[in-house]
């Protein structure tokens, strides 16, 4: 709930649990083990957030995220919760909410050029090494050479510069470096992986304006952007990208605009583990300079993921405001993760943080906030209030009125191929071919002229080494000498006489 300019989340005995949107951009973690109210405890601050005019953006990984959109139920747990927190101004409805969908089924589309994207994204996608990461580069850095100017925009551009690279290596070699043909083929067939997973969709034209991200609605509340990730997550490395890629974006396009009375918009990351699991230290500090620079562009991160040693400490370091549910130690490595997460916060002297993290009911966690000065809250425990809208799924046709009645209903929906990458090397191969065949016409007239002249040399040749040449030659040369004698036998009688 969004009371008094404060983002109230949890609520004890003694006092309300309040999240201070101008600290919002200091980021967040939301951690706990599977089913302890993770998902719930999200749902109700991007709620908060979208009464404060936040928009908020959320990917939905399990399909619960989307009763959102439609009005709450008072039941009886709700009504429960409600009466023992003592909530006054509490009451169930819905929130405006997009929907997004990179397989297009289940919301708006969602594309971004392959250019946009970048090498090191696409790796992530691809799950290739540093050094095809590497020949990767190298590809993007000749086709935005100026000269070349192949515009990636979708995978069939990636794919047909890959091969026009791969035959032309040799005179990329000394400017560029070493490309070998097995990196070409091993990134081709992770391109073809990804396109029979569908994500060929996810590249493209008309590529996602960012504004559309950050808006509020006709009422001045923050739309919740909900994307659609169940099928997504079934593979995590391609989902972790994805979201990865959409977070990037967010922050190459927002201007820098120092601490705000509120953020510009607030990104919660589920099942962040995904991202960082066996995650190369090149790639890791990529990122953190990411998370450490986006603050000052009014941008808020949340990781949503089971425990804080999901989480690199560079990382961890600048998550000011966090959420802690119930966990599980049965073993001593699971004690020791618990261990971890109670040493993460300011220590209240009223309970032990490491005893009551393992003892916490569901939708009840340990919080902890930054305060006015910017310095973490002693650490409380509380209830996380109830969401206002519908817990669980909505049906297909309550989703589709949402999209069909969106303002950016039609703007993504069609494709858009404009002369790229691949009309362009299609015309230069076209043209080669058009060359080298009549290159090979010309050689193939030249050898036919050679093949005719050579034949008619051993023709001649044999005709005069038969007996009936040699026969007809002599009896031609008998008749010559004849013929040559009257001549002169007449010339010398003239003479004479």
């Amino acid at each position: 709930m969004y009371i008094d300019n404060k983002i109230l989340v949890g609520k004890n005995n003694k006092k309300e649990i309040c999240l201070l949107p101008n600290l919002a951009n200091r980021h967040g973690l939301i951690t706990g083990a599977s089913g302890t109210g993770k998902t719930i405890t999200s749902k109700v601050m991007a709620e908060s957030f979208s009464d404060a005019g936040v928009p908020v953006f959320m990917a939905d990984v399990k399909g619960d995220l989307s009763g959102t959109a439609v009005k709450g139920e008072m039941n009886d747990n709700i009504s429960y919760r409600v009466s023992n927190l003592d909530l006054k101004d509490f009451d169930v409805k819905e929130f405006p909410v997009r929907f997004w969908d990179i397989y297009r089924e289940k919301g708006h589309p969602i594309r971004f050029k392959v250019s946009d994207v970048g090498p090191s994204i696409l790796s992530i996608m691809l799950g290739l090494s540093e050094a095809q990461e590497g020949v990767l580069n190298i590809l993007f850095k000749i086709c935005e050479n100026e000269e070349n100017n192949l515009k990636l925009d979708d995978l069939k551009d990636l794919k047909l510069a890959l091969n026009y690279i791969g035959e032309n290596r040799s005179k990329y070699t000394l400017d560029y470096g070493n490309i070998t043909t097995q990196s070409i083929g091993v990134i081709l067939r992770s391109l073809n992986i990804l396109e029979n997973q569908g994500l060929d969709k996810f590249f493209g034209k008309p590529e996602l304006d960012i504004k559309d991200f950050v808006s509020v609605d006709n009422n001045g509340k923050g739309i919740i952007n909900i994307l659609d990730a169940v099928e997504l997550y079934k593979n995590p490395d391609l989902y972790s990208a994805v979201m990865l890629c959409l977070f990037t974006k967010l922050y190459d396009y927002m201007p820098e605009v120092g601490d705000l009375e509120k953020p510009k918009i607030v990104f919660f990351f589920d099942e962040a583990y995904f991202l960082f699991r066996e995650m190369p230290p090149y790639r890791l500090k990529q990122i953190e300079k990411v998370v450490r620079l986006i603050r000052s562009k009014g941008i808020g991160l949340y990781f949503i993921s089971h425990s804080t040693t999901d989480i690199p400490d560079t990382i961890l370091d600048q998550l000011g405001n966090r959420v802690q549910h119930n966990l599980r130690a049965y073993t001593p490595a699971d004690q020791k993760i618990a261990k971890a997460a109670a040493d993460s916060f300011r220590t209240n002297p009223e309970f032990n943080t490491y005893d009551t993290i393992l003892e916490l009911g569901t939708g009840e966690a340990l919080i902890s906030f930054q305060d006015e000065k910017g310095a973490p809250s002693i650490v409380e425990r509380a209830f996380i209030l109830p969401p206002q809208s519908m817990i669980g799924v909505i049906d297909d046709m309550a989703r589709n009125k949402i999209i069909n009645n969106s303002t950016l209903c039609g703007k993504y929906d069609e494709d858009v191929d404009d002369e790229s990458a691949f009309e362009k090397i299609s015309k230069i191969n076209e043209e080669n071919a058009t060359k080298k065949a009549e290159e090979d016409a010309k050689k193939e007239e030249e050898r036919i002229k050679k093949e005719e002249a050579k034949a008619k040399a051993e023709e001649e040749k044999k005709k005069k080494s038969s007996w009936e040449y040699k026969l007809g030659k002599k009896a031609v040369n008998k008749t010559t000498d004849k013929v040559m004698n009257k001549v002169l036998n007449k010339l010398f009688k003239g003479l004479f006489k």
